[in-house]
């Protein structure tokens, strides 16, 4: 039986193994060192480190690093129970052509999909400040099996009909992972980092929704591949999350398209949307 690990000995964990295991292998290594292509941006000259004495990582590109916990945290958006349970278990993840594909011995077999109605989701929705109304129009609850268990999960549907799998616990995706696309024939696009971004700005403003193309990225991989999509609009409205990952990607895109509006000043104090939302209603208790 394979032993739970805890934080302490997480940290032990071969930050090169956790690399691996996420998709990412060095482009140049020593005895004492490894070198990689950032896991938070694209580049072409590999500026993140790996210390194999100190089993510590360190982004030369972006000036932040920490221990492999810290790591898997910010690769996978998840708490740090989550990247425990990812440490200690048998998924990989694997980017080919800045594309997110979710790979485990058993695989994710989504077994139902049908309209959101298990209470326990119907709450999470509650903590996130989250209308059931609100979350039926763009999502489903999704029943599937993962390593010969059961989970059910709000799902975002993406282009290639995976899903973005998430409730109280856990943070998942089924393959293929790829960005959403809501084409309604409108002349600006609404252009979000993940599905409780659209679901909070269906509950702040709904009205520029229904006005709006939606794109929402599930993951800033995605950027390279949807940025075909951004000539074609006269506006691109822009929600990205104000974190090191999204402010580059919101300045990469500001200098290189002329008809991006950085959106995130209206949450400019919250890490995101749903940040800002779930900080409103608070207030009003």
């Amino acid at each position: 039986m394979k032993r739970k690990i805890n934080c302490e000995t997480a940290r032990n964990f071969s930050i090169v193994k956790a690399l691996e295991k996420l998709g990412h292998f060095p482009k140049k290594t020593t005895e004492k060192e490894a070198w990689f292509l950032s896991p938070f941006r694209s580049e072409t000259q590999a500026s993140f480190k790996v210390s194999k004495t100190k089993n510590r990582w360190y982004d030369h590109g972006a000036g932040f690093g920490g221990n492999v916990i810290d790591l898997t945290c910010k690769i996978l958006k998840c708490s740090i129970k989550e990247a425990l349970s990812f440490l200690n278990s048998d998924t990989l993840f694997f980017f080919q052509q800045q594309q997110l594909f979710s790979k485990t011995k058993t695989g994710i077999n989504i077994i139902k999909v049908q309209d959101i109605i298990h209470p326990a989701l119907i709450q999470y929705l509650n903590f996130r400040s989250i209308s059931l109304s609100v979350a039926k129009i763009y999502c489903k609850e999704v029943w599937y099996i993962h390593k010969d268990k059961t989970f059910f999960a709000i799902g975002l549907k993406n282009n290639k009909n995976g899903w973005e799998l998430r409730n109280k616990i856990f943070k998942n995706s089924s393959s293929p992972k790829c960005h959403t696309y809501i084409q309604n024939n409108k002349k600006q696009l609404t252009i979000l980092e993940g599905m409780f971004d659209l679901l909070s700005l269906a509950v702040r403003i709904e009205t520029l929704l229904e006005t709006s193309d939606i794109l929402v990225l599930n993951s800033i991989a995605f950027v390279k591949d949807i940025e075909k999509y951004i000539p074609k609009y006269d506006l691109v409205n822009l929600y990205l999350d104000n974190d090191k990952a999204g402010k580059n990607t919101t300045k990469y895109l500001k200098e290189t398209h002329k008809n991006i509006i950085d959106q995130s000043n209206i949450y400019k104090n919250h890490k995101d949307l749903n940040d800002l939302l779930c900080y409103e209603n608070r207030k009003e208790v």
